[in-house]
């Protein structure tokens, strides 16, 4: 009862040479629009970016067998990378042309287990506060029914982006 599946991405260097030409905001609409590539990551895990706003991201992702831990459920490894990606992102859509971020840490939280029978579920990151050098953000994980099965505080820090 082999399985398989495939999946496909653009080069990523497309998205990190365009990344300092716009503010953060625009950066992430034109990802959402498709006219920007969104990072390998995404399609490996098979997860998009759905919703973009100041100081707010959204992503979405419908587990499958492929997110799988060896006990039957969605790996832990999954609602991280679906918290960081709506944190930091939420401070991304915050920052001016040639301002980068990294994320400095992420504390999370797992409430609820997610199945292929859980359906679709969105990470909503949203900014707490945002400093010169660092901001922090949270995002919540929600299934169809918004019930929150996960949580996530992150702590990112900024700086000025090479000049290229």
């Amino acid at each position: 009862m082999t399985r398989s599946r495939t999946f496909t991405w653009q080069d990523p260097k497309l998205s990190a040479d365009a990344v300092g030409t716009m503010s953060g905001l625009d950066f992430l609409r034109e990802m959402v629009a498709g006219r920007l590539p969104g990072p390998p990551i995404a399609a490996n895990l098979a997860f998009t970016l759905e919703e973009v706003e100041e100081g707010r991201a959204v992503f979405a992702v419908v587990p499958g067998e492929e997110h799988y831990n060896p006990i039957g459920s969605v790996h832990g490894g999954l609602y991280a990378t679906l918290l960081d990606s709506a944190a930091g992102c939420a401070v991304h859509t915050t920052l001016a042309k040639g301002v980068g971020y990294t994320s400095l840490d992420l504390s999370t939280r797992f409430l609820r287990p997610m199945t292929v029978d859980t359906g679709k579920v969105r990470a909503i990151g949203t900014v707490l506060t945002r400093g010169r050098r660092t901001a922090l953000a949270e995002a919540g994980l929600y299934d169809a029914n918004d019930r929150l099965l996960a949580h996530a505080t992150s702590t990112c820090m900024l700086f000025d982006l090479p000049t290229p």
